[in-house]
């Protein structure tokens, strides 16, 4: 299994490295490390992630790294990550 990012994912992936780098480089080169061996486990465990609480009808799944969420959806062998939130911040349902 693969894991891709959608647009909106990769761009919310990036905003967070790059809101991190601005106070601390190293926590940021820390973070993008975790999140991407996180990631890289779902290629081998792609139901690992939990079911997101506030949809537990949807399709969507997350992992969590302090302080963020990555969540993400399993389609047609691709793992794909269709957001990253902070986690104070009340995730809209991601079909909308």
């Amino acid at each position: 299994m693969k894991v891709r990012f959608t647009p909106a994912g990769r761009r919310q992936f990036v905003d967070a490295v790059s809101y991190i780098r601005c106070e601390s480089p190293v926590a940021a080169a820390a973070f993008r490390e975790r999140a991407e061996a996180a990631l890289r486990r779902l290629e081998s465990f792609p139901e690992s992630g939990r079911v997101v609480p506030e949809f537990p009808d949807l399709p969507y799944r997350e992992v969590i790294l302090r302080p963020y969420r990555f969540f993400y959806r399993i389609r047609n062998s691709i793992v794909w990550v269709v957001a990253v939130w902070h986690g104070a911040q009340p995730p809209d349902n991601p079909r909308g």
